[in-house]
């Protein structure tokens, strides 16, 4: 992206998801789950977003405030996910379906902006809407976490 290569970007990308996908899926269907991989599988998801928004925002495509909003959001349930560990024990890593919303919404914007680079820059108002999307699911999903995770805790500090 930063060569302005943008189908070599929306090539990558693509198969980035499709990759991420087609193993999601083996694992599911051969049932070749582990913590391990529930635990690695969304940080590199995680890592492939936020590094290709950081790019996005470094070529001033994206704005810098939205790079902090989706980074805030992703420390605070890493940070959150750690405390909960520390304090109690393993858990199950589960993604709510908020996140799993949020995720969609940020990819779509990603390909949406690489897009519009090559052939779409008409297209303005799409990734305006998207990045209000974006917004609004960083909120929800955080937000549930928060709840979720904090209900959690509340419930294991009880009960010992």
């Amino acid at each position: 992206m930063l060569h302005e290569n943008f189908s070599a970007a929306l090539f990558l990308v693509a198969i980035a998801g499709i990759s991420d996908g087609l193993d999601g899926f083996l694992a599911r269907h051969f049932h070749w789950q582990s913590r391990l991989g529930s635990i690695i599988d969304p940080l590199a998801d995680k890592l492939l977003l936020v590094a290709t928004f950081a790019t996005l925002t470094y070529m001033q495509l994206l704005p810098l405030w939205l790079l902090l909003l989706v980074l805030g959001r992703d420390i605070l349930i890493v940070c959150g996910a750690l405390a909960y560990h520390l304090k109690y024990g393993e858990y199950e890593l589960t993604p709510l379906w908020s996140s799993k919303i949020n995720t969609v919404f940020q990819i779509a914007l990603v390909l949406l902006v690489i897009v519009q680079q090559q052939w779409l820059p008409q297209a303005a108002t799409w990734s305006t809407t998207l990045i209000w999307l974006v917004v609004a699911s960083v909120i929800i999903s955080g937000s549930e976490y928060i709840v979720v995770w904090g209900t959690n805790a509340w419930r294991q500090k009880n009960k010992n």
